[in-house]
Protein backbone atom coordinates (compact mmCIF):
# COMPACT_ATOMS: atom_id res chain seq x y z
CA UNK A 1 0.00 0.00 0.00
CA UNK A 2 0.87 3.36 -0.61
CA UNK A 3 1.44 5.81 2.13
CA UNK A 4 -1.12 8.25 2.43
CA UNK A 5 -0.70 11.57 4.25
CA UNK A 6 -4.42 11.50 5.50
CA UNK A 7 -3.95 8.37 7.06
CA UNK A 8 -2.66 9.98 10.68
CA UNK A 9 -5.72 12.58 10.47
CA UNK A 10 -8.07 9.48 9.90
CA UNK A 11 -6.34 7.36 12.77
CA UNK A 12 -7.08 10.71 14.84
CA UNK A 13 -11.15 11.03 14.31
CA UNK A 14 -11.54 7.79 14.61
CA UNK A 15 -10.80 8.25 18.42
CA UNK A 16 -12.91 11.12 18.89
CA UNK A 17 -15.82 10.21 16.62
CA UNK A 18 -18.17 7.36 16.61
CA UNK A 19 -18.35 7.59 12.58
CA UNK A 20 -15.95 8.73 10.16
CA UNK A 21 -16.79 9.23 6.84
CA UNK A 22 -14.20 9.19 3.95
CA UNK A 23 -15.40 10.68 0.34
CA UNK A 24 -13.87 11.07 -2.78
CA UNK A 25 -13.55 10.12 -6.57
CA UNK A 26 -13.87 6.43 -7.60
CA UNK A 27 -10.70 4.71 -7.36
CA UNK A 28 -8.95 7.27 -5.34
CA UNK A 29 -8.06 4.64 -2.74
CA UNK A 30 -10.70 5.03 -0.16
CA UNK A 31 -10.93 1.29 0.12
CA UNK A 32 -7.32 0.54 0.41
CA UNK A 33 -6.86 2.95 2.85
CA UNK A 34 -9.68 2.18 5.13
CA UNK A 35 -9.13 -1.56 5.33
CA UNK A 36 -5.34 -1.23 5.73
CA UNK A 37 -6.16 1.09 8.96
CA UNK A 38 -9.24 -0.32 10.55
CA UNK A 39 -8.39 -4.18 9.63
CA UNK A 40 -10.21 -5.39 13.07
CA UNK A 41 -13.15 -4.13 11.48
CA UNK A 42 -15.49 -6.50 8.91
CA UNK A 43 -16.02 -4.71 5.40
CA UNK A 44 -19.20 -4.61 3.56
CA UNK A 45 -19.33 -3.01 0.32
CA UNK A 46 -22.54 -2.08 -0.88
CA UNK A 47 -21.96 -2.28 -4.51
CA UNK A 48 -22.36 -5.73 -4.17
CA UNK A 49 -26.21 -6.41 -5.31
CA UNK A 50 -26.73 -9.00 -2.35
CA UNK A 51 -24.94 -7.33 0.36
CA UNK A 52 -27.01 -3.80 -0.88
CA UNK A 53 -30.17 -5.96 -0.83
CA UNK A 54 -29.90 -7.14 2.08
CA UNK A 55 -28.85 -3.35 3.53
CA UNK A 56 -31.88 -2.48 2.35
CA UNK A 57 -34.28 -5.25 3.11
CA UNK A 58 -33.03 -5.57 6.88
CA UNK A 59 -30.96 -2.57 8.12
CA UNK A 60 -30.85 -3.58 11.63
CA UNK A 61 -29.85 -6.93 10.77
CA UNK A 62 -27.50 -5.96 8.77
CA UNK A 63 -25.48 -3.46 11.00
CA UNK A 64 -25.86 -6.27 14.22
CA UNK A 65 -23.29 -8.29 11.97
CA UNK A 66 -20.87 -7.09 13.97
CA UNK A 67 -20.88 -5.59 17.75
CA UNK A 68 -17.70 -3.80 17.09
CA UNK A 69 -18.53 -1.92 14.32
CA UNK A 70 -17.90 -2.25 10.48
CA UNK A 71 -16.19 -0.54 7.50
CA UNK A 72 -19.58 0.11 5.19
CA UNK A 73 -18.13 1.30 1.80
CA UNK A 74 -20.58 3.67 -0.97
CA UNK A 75 -22.71 4.24 1.82
CA UNK A 76 -24.63 6.22 -0.48
CA UNK A 77 -26.41 3.33 -2.22
CA UNK A 78 -28.16 2.39 0.97
CA UNK A 79 -28.63 6.38 2.60
CA UNK A 80 -31.66 4.77 4.70
CA UNK A 81 -28.57 3.37 6.79
CA UNK A 82 -27.91 6.74 8.37
CA UNK A 83 -30.92 6.85 10.52
CA UNK A 84 -30.06 3.45 11.90
CA UNK A 85 -26.50 3.83 12.12
CA UNK A 86 -27.54 7.51 14.44
CA UNK A 87 -29.57 4.98 16.69
CA UNK A 88 -26.91 2.70 17.38
CA UNK A 89 -23.80 5.00 17.66
CA UNK A 90 -26.31 7.09 20.14
CA UNK A 91 -26.85 3.83 22.16
CA UNK A 92 -23.12 2.52 22.38
CA UNK A 93 -21.35 5.39 22.52
CA UNK A 94 -18.24 3.85 21.18
CA UNK A 95 -15.71 5.76 19.04
CA UNK A 96 -14.54 4.84 15.31
CA UNK A 97 -17.55 2.06 15.55
CA UNK A 98 -18.66 2.75 11.68
CA UNK A 99 -16.15 3.63 8.77
CA UNK A 100 -17.91 5.38 6.07
CA UNK A 101 -17.08 5.84 2.20
CA UNK A 102 -18.85 6.92 -0.42
CA UNK A 103 -18.42 8.79 -3.87
CA UNK A 104 -21.20 10.67 -4.27
CA UNK A 105 -22.31 14.33 -2.87
CA UNK A 106 -25.81 14.16 -2.81
CA UNK A 107 -26.38 11.05 -1.23
CA UNK A 108 -23.53 11.19 1.57
CA UNK A 109 -24.21 15.02 2.97
CA UNK A 110 -28.10 14.88 2.43
CA UNK A 111 -28.13 11.59 4.78
CA UNK A 112 -25.42 12.91 7.21
CA UNK A 113 -27.11 16.43 7.67
CA UNK A 114 -30.06 14.70 8.58
CA UNK A 115 -29.46 12.23 10.84
CA UNK A 116 -25.31 11.94 11.77
CA UNK A 117 -24.85 15.37 12.53
CA UNK A 118 -22.43 16.14 15.23
CA UNK A 119 -21.54 12.63 15.37
CA UNK A 120 -19.11 12.26 12.03
CA UNK A 121 -15.92 13.65 11.02
CA UNK A 122 -15.78 13.70 7.76
CA UNK A 123 -12.60 13.13 5.20
CA UNK A 124 -11.90 14.04 1.72
CA UNK A 125 -9.54 11.81 -0.09
CA UNK A 126 -8.42 12.70 -3.48
CA UNK A 127 -5.72 10.70 -5.93
CA UNK A 128 -2.16 10.78 -4.80
CA UNK A 129 -0.37 14.03 -4.69
CA UNK A 130 3.27 14.42 -5.87
CA UNK A 131 4.78 13.79 -2.60
CA UNK A 132 3.10 10.56 -1.72
CA UNK A 133 4.13 9.44 -5.26
CA UNK A 134 7.50 10.68 -4.98
CA UNK A 135 7.77 8.64 -1.86
CA UNK A 136 6.53 6.10 -2.86
CA UNK A 137 9.39 5.98 -5.38
CA UNK A 138 7.95 7.14 -8.39
CA UNK A 139 10.39 10.02 -10.05
CA UNK A 140 8.88 10.59 -13.55
CA UNK A 141 8.71 13.76 -15.54
CA UNK A 142 6.69 16.62 -14.75
CA UNK A 143 4.41 15.47 -18.37
CA UNK A 144 4.78 12.53 -17.40
CA UNK A 145 3.18 12.79 -14.16
CA UNK A 146 0.71 14.89 -15.45
CA UNK A 147 -0.29 12.07 -18.59
CA UNK A 148 -0.19 9.43 -15.51
CA UNK A 149 -2.64 11.95 -13.17
CA UNK A 150 -2.71 10.54 -9.11
CA UNK A 151 -4.93 7.28 -9.49
CA UNK A 152 -2.89 4.83 -7.51
CA UNK A 153 -3.72 1.41 -9.70
CA UNK A 154 -2.27 3.35 -12.78
CA UNK A 155 1.38 3.10 -10.19
CA UNK A 156 0.54 0.42 -8.42
CA UNK A 157 -0.01 -1.88 -11.72
CA UNK A 158 1.81 -0.14 -13.82
CA UNK A 159 -1.59 0.47 -16.45
CA UNK A 160 -1.28 2.44 -19.31
CA UNK A 161 -2.63 5.57 -18.32
CA UNK A 162 -4.58 6.08 -21.48
CA UNK A 163 -6.22 2.82 -21.56
CA UNK A 164 -7.44 3.49 -17.52
CA UNK A 165 -9.09 6.60 -18.20
CA UNK A 166 -11.00 5.53 -21.49
CA UNK A 167 -12.16 2.82 -19.33
CA UNK A 168 -13.05 4.85 -16.23
CA UNK A 169 -14.93 7.39 -17.89
CA UNK A 170 -17.08 4.67 -19.87
CA UNK A 171 -17.94 3.30 -16.39
CA UNK A 172 -18.42 7.16 -14.73
CA UNK A 173 -21.22 7.68 -18.03
CA UNK A 174 -22.56 4.68 -17.92
CA UNK A 175 -22.55 3.40 -13.89
CA UNK A 176 -22.31 6.56 -11.85
CA UNK A 177 -24.31 8.85 -14.06
CA UNK A 178 -27.28 6.86 -15.03
CA UNK A 179 -27.50 6.87 -10.75
CA UNK A 180 -27.72 10.55 -10.02
CA UNK A 181 -30.13 11.73 -13.41
CA UNK A 182 -31.86 10.49 -16.66
CA UNK A 183 -30.12 11.60 -19.68
CA UNK A 184 -31.06 10.69 -22.84
CA UNK A 185 -28.13 11.42 -24.94
CA UNK A 186 -24.94 10.57 -23.32
CA UNK A 187 -22.94 11.55 -26.31
CA UNK A 188 -24.17 14.96 -25.48
CA UNK A 189 -22.96 14.87 -21.98
CA UNK A 190 -19.43 13.30 -22.47
CA UNK A 191 -18.71 16.00 -25.22
CA UNK A 192 -20.05 18.42 -22.09
CA UNK A 193 -17.27 16.79 -20.37
CA UNK A 194 -14.65 17.46 -22.84
CA UNK A 195 -15.80 20.79 -23.20
CA UNK A 196 -14.92 21.52 -19.41
CA UNK A 197 -11.59 19.75 -19.92
CA UNK A 198 -10.49 22.71 -22.49
CA UNK A 199 -11.88 25.30 -19.89
CA UNK A 200 -9.30 24.64 -17.20
CA UNK A 201 -8.55 27.78 -15.39
CA UNK A 202 -10.70 29.63 -16.95
CA UNK A 203 -14.25 31.46 -15.13
CA UNK A 204 -17.10 29.20 -15.43
CA UNK A 205 -19.13 30.51 -18.29
CA UNK A 206 -22.24 28.51 -18.35
CA UNK A 207 -23.75 30.53 -21.46
CA UNK A 208 -20.79 30.10 -23.41
CA UNK A 209 -20.59 25.89 -22.39
CA UNK A 210 -24.61 26.15 -23.48
CA UNK A 211 -24.24 28.24 -27.03
CA UNK A 212 -21.99 25.40 -27.52
CA UNK A 213 -24.00 22.09 -26.57
CA UNK A 214 -26.99 23.59 -27.52
CA UNK A 215 -28.93 23.68 -24.52
CA UNK A 216 -29.64 25.90 -21.78
CA UNK A 217 -27.81 27.58 -19.46
CA UNK A 218 -29.96 25.97 -16.56
CA UNK A 219 -28.75 22.66 -18.10
CA UNK A 220 -24.84 23.29 -17.82
CA UNK A 221 -25.33 24.49 -14.31
CA UNK A 222 -27.19 21.15 -13.37
CA UNK A 223 -24.32 19.21 -14.86
CA UNK A 224 -21.46 20.87 -13.81
CA UNK A 225 -23.54 20.12 -10.22
CA UNK A 226 -22.91 16.71 -11.44
CA UNK A 227 -19.43 16.97 -12.02
CA UNK A 228 -19.00 18.26 -8.55
CA UNK A 229 -20.77 15.87 -6.80
CA UNK A 230 -19.07 12.62 -8.07
CA UNK A 231 -15.63 14.24 -7.23
CA UNK A 232 -14.71 15.12 -10.94
CA UNK A 233 -13.82 18.51 -10.81
CA UNK A 234 -13.90 21.45 -8.28
CA UNK A 235 -14.97 25.29 -8.50
CA UNK A 236 -12.55 27.59 -7.11
CA UNK A 237 -14.20 30.49 -5.74
CA UNK A 238 -13.19 34.24 -6.02
CA UNK A 239 -11.62 36.59 -3.32
CA UNK A 240 -14.63 38.89 -2.91
CA UNK A 241 -12.76 41.57 -0.86
CA UNK A 242 -12.96 44.62 -3.43
CA UNK A 243 -9.66 45.78 -2.58
CA UNK A 244 -10.91 49.22 -4.70
CA UNK A 245 -11.68 47.38 -8.06
CA UNK A 246 -14.93 45.75 -8.77
CA UNK A 247 -13.95 41.74 -8.53
CA UNK A 248 -15.15 38.96 -11.03
CA UNK A 249 -17.70 36.48 -9.06
CA UNK A 250 -17.45 33.46 -11.31
CA UNK A 251 -15.72 30.49 -10.00
CA UNK A 252 -12.64 29.00 -11.87
CA UNK A 253 -12.96 25.16 -13.12
CA UNK A 254 -10.40 22.42 -12.12
CA UNK A 255 -10.58 18.79 -12.56
CA UNK A 256 -9.24 16.61 -9.30
CA UNK A 257 -7.18 14.68 -11.60
CA UNK A 258 -4.71 15.70 -14.32
CA UNK A 259 -4.11 12.76 -16.00
CA UNK A 260 -8.28 12.70 -16.91
CA UNK A 261 -8.41 16.00 -17.81
CA UNK A 262 -5.48 14.90 -20.29
CA UNK A 263 -7.03 11.83 -21.49
CA UNK A 264 -10.46 14.21 -22.54
CA UNK A 265 -8.52 16.65 -24.26
CA UNK A 266 -6.58 14.24 -26.44
CA UNK A 267 -3.28 13.93 -24.80
CA UNK A 268 -2.17 10.78 -24.63
CA UNK A 269 1.98 11.48 -24.72
CA UNK A 270 4.05 13.26 -22.50
CA UNK A 271 5.67 14.65 -26.34
CA UNK A 272 2.24 15.58 -26.87
CA UNK A 273 1.77 17.54 -23.92
CA UNK A 274 4.78 19.32 -24.66
CA UNK A 275 3.77 20.89 -27.60
CA UNK A 276 0.04 21.38 -26.33
CA UNK A 277 -1.06 24.92 -26.20
CA UNK A 278 -2.90 23.79 -22.80
CA UNK A 279 0.30 22.68 -20.78
CA UNK A 280 0.14 25.80 -18.94
CA UNK A 281 -3.69 25.24 -17.80
CA UNK A 282 -2.97 21.47 -17.03
CA UNK A 283 -0.06 22.60 -14.77
CA UNK A 284 -1.83 25.24 -13.24
CA UNK A 285 -4.50 22.03 -12.37
CA UNK A 286 -1.34 20.31 -11.52
CA UNK A 287 -0.31 23.02 -8.67
CA UNK A 288 -4.26 23.89 -7.63
CA UNK A 289 -4.81 20.12 -6.32
CA UNK A 290 -1.50 19.99 -4.86
CA UNK A 291 -2.17 22.81 -2.61
CA UNK A 292 -5.73 21.39 -2.39
CA UNK A 293 -4.68 18.28 -0.96
CA UNK A 294 -1.87 20.07 1.31
CA UNK A 295 -4.76 20.72 3.19
CA UNK A 296 -7.17 18.02 2.51
CA UNK A 297 -5.32 15.67 4.54
CA UNK A 298 -4.75 17.50 7.15
CA UNK A 299 -8.49 17.04 7.41
CA UNK A 300 -8.53 20.88 6.96
CA UNK A 301 -10.67 23.14 4.76
CA UNK A 302 -8.80 24.16 1.68
CA UNK A 303 -9.05 28.35 2.31
CA UNK A 304 -7.81 28.60 -1.40
CA UNK A 305 -9.72 31.41 -3.33
CA UNK A 306 -8.45 33.47 -6.71
CA UNK A 307 -8.63 37.01 -7.17
CA UNK A 308 -9.66 39.19 -10.96
CA UNK A 309 -10.94 42.26 -11.15
CA UNK A 310 -12.99 43.72 -13.93
CA UNK A 311 -9.88 44.99 -16.20
CA UNK A 312 -7.89 41.54 -15.86
CA UNK A 313 -5.59 41.83 -12.81
CA UNK A 314 -5.51 38.66 -11.60
CA UNK A 315 -3.85 36.13 -9.19
CA UNK A 316 -3.95 32.65 -9.38
CA UNK A 317 -4.29 31.22 -5.85
CA UNK A 318 -4.84 33.07 -2.64
CA UNK A 319 -4.29 31.26 0.75
CA UNK A 320 -5.93 32.82 3.16
CA UNK A 321 -5.12 31.89 6.90
CA UNK A 322 -6.88 34.63 9.68
CA UNK A 323 -6.13 37.70 8.86
CA UNK A 324 -2.93 36.82 6.62
CA UNK A 325 -3.42 36.65 2.73
CA UNK A 326 -0.53 34.67 0.46
CA UNK A 327 -1.00 34.88 -3.04
CA UNK A 328 0.78 32.47 -5.77
CA UNK A 329 1.11 32.84 -9.27
CA UNK A 330 2.12 29.91 -11.04
CA UNK A 331 4.45 29.59 -14.27
CA UNK A 332 4.94 26.44 -16.34
CA UNK A 333 8.64 27.65 -17.38
CA UNK A 334 11.82 26.02 -16.17
CA UNK A 335 13.40 29.96 -16.09
CA UNK A 336 12.98 32.68 -13.98
CA UNK A 337 11.42 35.87 -15.23
CA UNK A 338 11.10 39.14 -13.12
CA UNK A 339 7.94 39.27 -14.92
CA UNK A 340 6.51 36.30 -12.76
CA UNK A 341 6.32 38.34 -9.39
CA UNK A 342 4.73 41.43 -11.14
CA UNK A 343 1.24 40.26 -10.27
CA UNK A 344 2.05 39.59 -6.41
CA UNK A 345 4.00 43.00 -5.74
CA UNK A 346 1.24 44.62 -7.21
CA UNK A 347 -1.22 42.26 -4.95
CA UNK A 348 0.82 43.64 -2.21
CA UNK A 349 -0.18 46.95 -2.42
CA UNK A 350 -3.65 46.07 -2.82
CA UNK A 351 -3.80 43.90 -0.22
CA UNK A 352 -1.56 45.95 2.26
CA UNK A 353 -1.40 44.68 5.79
CA UNK A 354 -3.30 41.45 4.79
CA UNK A 355 -0.37 40.43 2.72
CA UNK A 356 2.00 37.87 3.87
CA UNK A 357 4.44 37.06 1.56
CA UNK A 358 4.28 36.03 -2.21
CA UNK A 359 5.25 32.82 -4.06
CA UNK A 360 5.88 32.08 -7.69
CA UNK A 361 5.51 28.23 -8.76
CA UNK A 362 7.68 27.49 -11.98
CA UNK A 363 9.19 24.46 -13.16
CA UNK A 364 12.77 25.56 -13.04
CA UNK A 365 15.20 23.65 -9.91
CA UNK A 366 16.69 26.96 -8.55
CA UNK A 367 14.87 28.11 -5.59
CA UNK A 368 15.32 31.41 -3.71
CA UNK A 369 13.34 34.59 -2.51
CA UNK A 370 14.18 38.02 -3.26
CA UNK A 371 12.30 41.02 -1.55
CA UNK A 372 8.66 39.54 -0.42
CA UNK A 373 8.37 36.87 -2.71
CA UNK A 374 9.38 33.23 -2.86
CA UNK A 375 10.33 31.27 -6.02
CA UNK A 376 9.41 27.40 -5.82
CA UNK A 377 9.53 24.32 -7.53
CA UNK A 378 5.97 22.93 -8.26
CA UNK A 379 7.59 19.34 -6.57
CA UNK A 380 7.83 21.58 -3.35
CA UNK A 381 4.62 23.45 -3.75
CA UNK A 382 2.49 21.99 -0.49
CA UNK A 383 5.12 23.24 1.48
CA UNK A 384 4.08 26.26 1.22
CA UNK A 385 0.89 25.59 3.47
CA UNK A 386 2.20 22.60 5.58
CA UNK A 387 6.42 23.44 6.61
CA UNK A 388 7.17 26.73 7.57
CA UNK A 389 10.40 25.45 8.17
CA UNK A 390 11.16 24.76 4.90
CA UNK A 391 10.54 28.34 3.74
CA UNK A 392 12.41 29.91 5.97
CA UNK A 393 15.40 28.15 4.03
CA UNK A 394 14.65 29.93 0.96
Amino acid sequence: MFKRYITQELIDLSKAYPVVTITGPRQSGKTTLVKEVFPHLPYFNLEAPDIREYAEKDPRGFLNQSRHGMIIDEIQQVPNLFSYIQVLVDEHDIKGEFILTGSHKLGLHQGISQSLAGRVALLSLLPMSLSELSDAGFKDSLDDFMIKGGYPRIFKDGLNPLKTYRNYHQTYLEKDLRQLINIKDLSQFQRFIKLCAGRIGQLLNLSSLANDLGVSATTIEHWISLLEASYLVILLQPYFENFGKRSIKSPKLYFTDVGLACYLLGIETPEQLSRDPLRGALFENLVFLELYKARSNQGLDPHLYFYRDHKGFEIDFIFEQGRRLTPIEVKSSQTFNLNFSKNILTFQTLAKEKFDRGYVIYTGDREFSMEDVSIVNYENVSKIITCDDYLKTL
